[in-house]
């Protein structure tokens, strides 16, 4: 513990910047505090004044960047995907069954446009066991169907007039794998409607697929549609 010089400010309910010079430090440390856990105290003599303007000592520890009792446990920080079809819903949309149903939750979807959806990767996956037994990588061709699949979420809503009996899967162009995708990974994937030529049931998309917001796999597709 030590004393402290505040330099800046932004409000009194953000973090605050501190540049500390500790006794055992020849060098300024930076040192983010919540106002929660400071005590802060106006220099003898200065005159009142808002905090953002005040110069200001106060005592605080290098321990967080936002002291001990302004930390959150990682499990409470970050919100799920929200669901915009789940997945007794999605299975009302398309053919596939398990094992080749690789869509396990909608979370944004346009009519007639795009959808994004996930793939929760697990260990579970039947795929694993032979690609690989000793790295478990997510073979790039059921990345692609995965993909396929939800940009047949798109073809199948009534905005497009898709026939769930005649819909498939019709080529691939300009394919790339940029990072393998293992278990545990959550593959979240982006079709977006291009080109639709309704009297020929040709429809083009372009596919997106991330992990950690990193692009893992992209390419155009072209699917085939047709009336029951």
């Amino acid at each position: 513990m030590a004393s402290h010089s505040l330099l800046s400010s932004s409000s009194a309910s953000s973090s605050i910047l501190i540049r500390s010079s500790l006794l055992s430090h020849r060098s300024s440390l930076p040192l983010y505090c919540s106002p929660a856990s400071l005590k802060l105290m106006p220099r003898p003599g200065a005159s009142p004044a808002p905090l953002t303007a005040r110069r200001l000592s106060a005592r605080c520890s290098l321990d967080s960047p936002n002291g001990p009792e302004g930390d959150i446990p990682i499990e409470l920080k970050y919100a799920a995907f929200p669901s915009v079809l789940d997945i007794n819903q999605i299975r009302d949309i398309l053919p596939h069954r398990f094992p080749f149903l690789l869509v396990d939750r909608v979370i944004q979807y346009i009519p007639g446009v795009s959808a994004v959806a996930i793939k929760n990767v697990t260990i579970n996956d039947n795929f694993f066991p032979g690609h690989f037994p000793e790295r478990p990588i997510m073979p790039g061709v059921l990345m692609v169907e995965a993909m396929a699949q939800v940009g047949g979420i798109v073809m199948l809503q009534p905005e497009v007039g898709g026939s769930r009996e005649n819909f498939f899967f019709a080529g691939i162009d300009k394919v790339r794998f940029r990072k393998p995708v293992i278990a545990g990974d959550t593959l979240v994937m982006r079709m977006t409607l291009t080109k639709l030529q309704k009297r020929f049931g040709i429809a083009k998309m372009e596919g997106k697929a991330y992990v950690g917001g990193e692009v893992v796999c992209e390419g155009e597709f072209l699917m085939a549609t047709g009336s029951q």
